[in-house]
């Protein structure tokens, strides 16, 4: 099964776990993190992670994220096929930068696309066969 996260799911673990919703997504996020480590699960890796991980003010943050690109199955890099089809994820609501991660991850063939944002995984799941969901999904939960 090959997997996609974007920039909030490798952040989570950094954010504020004091509440419950965002403690259950870093977990979650975790335990998949644990499972692409096992190599049970491939993961994907994208030129726009490496963009928005890249402009981070958290240096810190993005020294521990950044090496997981080592370990991805695939890397993908934005050409004019991911631009044009993340143009019309933008069509329905889906913020540009967010519209890019999805197209990246539908290009690289993905089953499953884990974002935080719960407004991107309303936008974009009715609009792509990548299953679009938070990390506590893929275990069972909402």
């Amino acid at each position: 099964m090959r997997v996609y996260l974007d920039n909030c799911c490798y952040n989570r673990p950094f954010d504020d776990q004091s509440q419950v919703k965002v403690l259950l997504e870093t977990i979650a996020k975790l335990d998949i993190q644990q499972k692409m480590r096992d190599g049970e699960l491939e993961y994907v890796w994208s030129s726009v992670l490496d963009f928005e991980i890249g402009k981070s003010r958290f240096i810190d943050r993005a020294m521990q994220i950044l090496p997981w690109a080592n370990g991805a199955v695939t890397r993908v890099f934005v050409d004019d096929a991911i631009r044009q089809r993340a143009k019309y994820f933008e069509s329905v609501g889906v913020k540009p930068v967010d519209a890019l991660h999805v197209a990246c991850a539908e290009s690289a063939g993905c089953d499953w696309f884990f974002t935080t944002d719960n407004g991107l995984v309303k936008k974009a799941k009715a609009h792509t066969p990548v299953r679009v969901a938070n990390p506590v999904e893929f275990f069972g939960g909402d």
